[in-house]
């Protein structure tokens, strides 16, 4: 009896731990997948995201295109990785998941990647605490695309986040009203080995992963390119 009894717990752990290196990996594409959307969309200047912007970014989520049998039926489901501003350089990242809203993640059967750059101090406030509502909780305008963000729109002063999305290589700014952007528990704790309160990692007192480092340098890298050239 002793014997089984070990040899179930045996094949727990064992399976556990293969669960644990599967989302890892899933982790890591995700960042990695994060990076690609962003160094893509800032290498056609003309059609990225204004550098005016994101020169004054406080944070910065990408939700990148995701593979067959990843979206939930009736519903709009994605998940993504965050990473903010701080006094000595951007953030390790947060994982996250976006839900919600009839904004068509699937434009003749191809996936959305979605940008969303929070633009304040309240957007950063919101990123802190982990969960918010687009359009209600923190406001959002879709955001202007192109080398010149003129204002024929009031972003400058009432949104919170400038959203945007690329499908089918075509970049635009998006209403993302009624999406909620959420934790990912799950993810955060394969990712730190432990579910880390999001002010913690955003305010940068958690080192960034391995996994992560590409996706933090290149929104660091695009930021820097953005302050010197605006």
């Amino acid at each position: 009896m002793k014997k089984m009894v070990s040899a179930v717990l045996g094949l727990a752990m064992g399976l556990g731990a293969v669960a644990a290196h599967a989302q890892d990996d899933k982790n890591a594409e995700r960042l990695n997948n994060s990076a690609n959307v962003l160094q893509e969309i800032m290498a056609t200047p003309d059609k990225g995201i204004p550098q005016s912007i994101l020169s004054g970014a406080y944070c910065v989520v990408v939700i990148p295109a995701y593979k067959k049998g990843a979206f939930i039926v009736g519903a709009q489901y994605g998940k993504g990785a965050a990473t903010c501003r701080t006094p000595t350089g951007w953030s390790a990242p947060v994982m996250v998941k976006l839900a919600g809203g009839s904004f068509g993640w699937q434009i003749g059967g191809q996936s959305t990647d979605l940008v969303l750059v929070a633009m304040n101090e309240h957007g950063l406030q919101h990123m802190l605490g982990a969960k918010f509502k687009l359009g209600a909780d923190a406001a959002a305008s879709a955001g202007p695309v192109g080398r010149n963000a003129q204002a024929g729109t009031d972003w400058k002063l009432n949104s919170e986040f400038l959203t945007y999305s690329r499908s089918k290589g075509l970049f635009a700014g998006i209403n993302l009203d009624g999406t909620v952007l959420d934790a990912d528990d799950d993810d955060m704790r394969a990712e730190y080995g432990a579910n880390l309160p999001f002010k913690q990692v955003l305010a940068g007192k958690t080192p960034v992963p391995a996994n992560a480092q590409r996706f933090v340098r290149t929104t660091a890298k695009y930021f820097v390119i953005s302050k010197i050239n605006h």
